[in-house]
């Protein structure tokens, strides 16, 4: 099967990011960008994905937006099969644990952080009757991710 232009932009962003160890391909806009590597639930494959994120202490906040989308993205499947996974932030990366918040006043204040730091996350949610969750990342040594 061939590839979307768009997977062929997102590995072809993923292979820049990794080669100059997060100097090139690591925004979006104002967006700082990471990578996410999460092994798929059904072929064990590793996947990765260039999403944005913020920080929240410790710890990276990202949302399953989709960009709006009316259905979760295919990642967010895999870390709640395996929350295990690879983050890569400029030149660092490590193995982190995912913790996914659908509901509630945690995830509504990471959410509203995502919205604060620009971009279309507002957006998104008025898109969508779904409630877009956000995922806690958090590293498995002590240290950020």
């Amino acid at each position: 099967m061939a590839k979307s232009a768009w997977m062929a932009a997102r590995d072809a962003q993923v292979a820049l990011y990794r080669k100059s160890h997060g100097k090139l391909g690591a925004s979006i806009g104002s967006h700082p960008l990471l990578l996410l590597s999460v092994t798929g639930r059904k072929t064990g494959a590793v996947h990765t994905v260039p999403l944005a994120y913020v920080r929240d202490g410790e710890d990276v906040v990202i949302a399953a937006s989709k960009g709006g989308a009316d259905t979760d993205p295919l990642w967010l499947a895999n870390l709640e099969a395996n929350p295990a996974v690879r983050v890569q932030v400029g030149a660092d990366e490590d193995a982190a644990h995912a913790t996914i918040r659908g509901v509630g006043a945690d995830r509504d204040r990471r959410y509203a952080m995502c919205v604060a730091q620009g971009g279309g996350f507002a957006d998104y949610e008025k898109k969508t009757a779904r409630v877009i969750p956000v995922v806690r990342l958090a590293r498995d040594s002590d240290g950020r991710p």
